[in-house]
């Protein structure tokens, strides 16, 4: 799984000058062999908290594996994607706060093959930084677990990376890669969607891990202080409210496409509304999305006043309040917000599909 040469046992390698010898070379090097095998050690718990059907081997081995034909699906379609976090890490940094950066390098990854109708099934994950700290890694890895069990994939590989010279300081990054799968009948691949169709937006948490460069740029030009409490943003301090672990959508958006003819969804993320939605229409197509119909959460607001940011531009930049788009017929919008809302979600009709291009925010 995660440490050098992926080990996972202790492997009595003291015993072993040779060894000893290399190690001690290493360490002069910059690279503590003993903090990696303890990464190992720490995260086990972690990576076994997010086994599932068809999960095969057993952490330390070279690849992950995975048994799709426990799955019992007729046609696979294997749908994957990868993704980091960017600059929401230098937040989390700042913050000396790392146990959910992992949640947001999960759910940006299993958000996006979702919107394809895939169940994401395993999750690996790859952390790079200039000083191993077993504590530091132990809870990313802990919020990747986290992450996986919301989604309900498997956390089956991954890699920690010492590399002194490349990170600096207390600098590290983290990305991750995720497979789904779905029935090849039952894959969505946006021929549906038709002009009519209605848009079902779900609220997001937050800022999730998209706009940070800018976010960060308000925060620093404003003088604005990570750990103070400002009235407009609600209780939390400003920190806390950035690194709110951006929402996974799995469990909930799995079951309105098993209920519900589902046409087309869209993750909202960098590029917001305007690069996102359009990415589910045909040639022709455009949408229309009511403001007003949503909530759009504080800390947009903020961003906007203080960032000195036309409005409509914040939609061009943000996900605005809203993580995912679904667009399906007009007739099954009602039962698609019901069973969001039975899992708890905050959901709404924000617009529809036109016949003319463009993106219309009325």
């Amino acid at each position: 799984m995660t440490g050098p040469e992926n080990g996972d046992k202790n492997r009595e390698f003291k015993l072993f000058k040779p060894y000893i010898a290399m190690a001690q070379s290493y360490e002069k090097a910059g690279v503590n062999l003993e903090a990696g095998y303890e990464v190992v050690r720490r995260i086990k718990k972690h990576v076994a908290s997010t086994s599932r059907l068809g999960v095969m081997g057993n952490i330390g081995a070279f690849g992950g594996m995975f048994d799709l034909s426990a799955l019992k699906v007729k046609e696979p379609v294997l749908v994957s994607g990868t993704d980091g976090v960017g600059t929401k890490l230098k937040i989390a940094i700042q913050m000396d706060r790392h146990d959910t950066i992992g949640i947001d390098a999960v759910a940006m990854c299993v958000n996006d093959v979702l919107a394809q109708g895939a169940e994401p099934i395993f999750f690996l994950d790859y952390i790079a930084l200039g000083i191993n700290d077993p504590v530091k890694v132990e809870a990313i890895v802990s919020g990747v677990a986290d992450g996986c069990r919301q989604a309900g994939c498997a956390l089956v590989g991954g890699e920690t990376a010492e590399m002194p010279g490349m990170y600096a300081g207390d600098d590290y990054d983290i990305a991750g890669f995720t497979c789904g799968v779905v029935e090849k009948a039952r894959l969505i691949d946006c021929s549906k969607v038709a002009a009519g169709d209605v848009l079902v937006g779900i609220a997001s948490s937050g800022v999730h891990s998209n706009g940070f460069s800018l976010v960060r740029k308000i925060v620093s030009d404003n003088g604005f202080e990570l750990d103070k409490v400002y009235p407009e943003l609600g209780e939390r301090t400003l920190g806390e409210v950035l690194l709110t672990p951006t929402k996974i959508y799995v469990k909930q958006v799995l079951d309105v496409i098993a209920q519900c003819d589902v046409h087309g969804i869209s993750h909202i993320t960098g590029g917001g509304f305007d690069e996102n939605i359009p990415r589910i229409l045909k040639e022709g197509q455009g949408i229309e999305v009511t403001e007003g119909s949503w909530e759009i959460l504080p800390v947009f607001r903020f961003l906007e006043k203080y960032g000195r940011i036309a409005h409509r531009e914040m939609f061009n930049i943000f996900n605005m309040g809203i993580g995912m788009v679904i667009a399906l017929p007009e007739e099954d919008a009602a039962k698609a917000v019901a069973i969001l809302e039975g899992y708890g979600e905050r959901a709404s009709v924000i617009g529809r599909v036109t016949d003319r291009e463009g993106v219309v925010i009325k």
